[in-house]
């Protein structure tokens, strides 16, 4: 899967299912700038494990602090 795939993918559900506004940019900040809270994650473990097929570790989303970088994480989960 591209990259280019999964931020489509990611964007499509932060905005369908999570009803995420403003703009998705790499740089934006998961709760600062997006407003993804602790019952949201939840929500975003059971979606990415639907559509990627892997579970979101707490202890690995620690340094997961941006869009860019949960891009990122999927990637590299991916392709492990």
């Amino acid at each position: 899967m591209t990259r280019n795939e999964i931020v489509e993918i990611v964007n499509n559900f932060l905005v369908e299912e999570i009803e995420v506004e403003g703009t998705l940019s790499e740089d934006a900040r998961l709760k600062d700038d997006l407003g993804i809270d602790s019952l949201d994650f939840v929500d975003i473990v059971v979606i990415v494990e639907r559509n990627f097929g892997f579970k979101i570790k707490a202890e690995e989303m620690m340094e997961v602090d941006t869009l860019g970088k949960f891009y990122d994480y999927i990637g590299k989960k991916l392709n492990a």
